[in-house]
């Protein structure tokens, strides 16, 4: 319990919680958001660009190259269990009644994005938060051929974690960065929220147009 208490609290400290628990932390991290139903809350995108700074400040603690091939492969792993979970489970989870740690909303939205998007979702879901944790289960209850799952999977985890700790971590070495990290990662923070927050104000755009839309019952004169 010690350690399961010393990571929360750490949690809303991205910095802290990767000197704290280093290569192994972050492993566990991206593996949950992408392959556990529980772990859609965990931090993604600010983590990887936080790690990547890191790694750049810290290079004797946390090798950058180390760091990626690392979280890519835990990233590759993470989505072949999400995909083989929604495979298994299939219907069943669709029909699965709401808990504390399951919103079947977030299953659905991914649904959503699916249909929309087809097996593209695999690679581009990587870079949407909520989306990468519930696609690969969406494309496994689809029944989508292994095969090119694989293939989607490999790319888009490879192109996410590249993409998100290269960032953190050659902005990391501006000298003017350095002097300001703690409101870099705060901004990396806000906008890795700034897509589940368009989400979130387009759905209450399309319900209340929705109740607008709706007829309004006919009342009676005399009554």
């Amino acid at each position: 319990m010690g350690l399961l208490s010393d990571f929360f609290h750490n949690l809303h400290d991205l910095d802290k919680l990767i000197a704290w628990g280093g290569l192994v932390v972050l492993i566990c991290i991206v593996y949950a958001e992408t392959g556990l139903l529980v772990g859609f809350f965990l931090p993604g995108d600010s983590l990887l660009v936080t790690a990547g700074v890191y790694a750049g400040t810290h290079p004797q603690q946390l090798s950058i190259t180390t760091m990626i091939l690392c979280l890519a492969c835990a990233a590759i792993a993470g989505d072949n269990t999400g995909y083989w979970f929604g495979r298994l489970t299939g219907p069943r989870l669709f029909a699965r009644e709401d808990s504390r740690l399951f919103k079947r909303k977030h299953l659905l939205h991914a649904q959503a994005f699916y249909d929309k998007h087809g097996p593209k979702t695999i690679v581009l879901a990587r870079f949407v938060p909520i989306v990468r944790t519930f696609g690969p289960i969406v494309a496994g209850a689809a029944q989508m051929d292994y095969k090119r799952f694989l293939t989607f999977s490999i790319a888009g985890g490879i192109s996410w974690i590249t993409s998100m700790s290269l960032l953190g971590y050659f902005v990391g070495q501006i000298p003017a960065v350095k002097q300001h990290i703690d409101k870099v990662v705060i901004l990396v923070i806000v906008l890795s929220l700034l897509p589940m927050f368009i989400h979130w104000l387009q759905e209450r755009k399309q319900t209340t147009g929705s109740a607008e839309a709706a007829p309004r019952p006919v009342h009676d004169a005399g009554s």
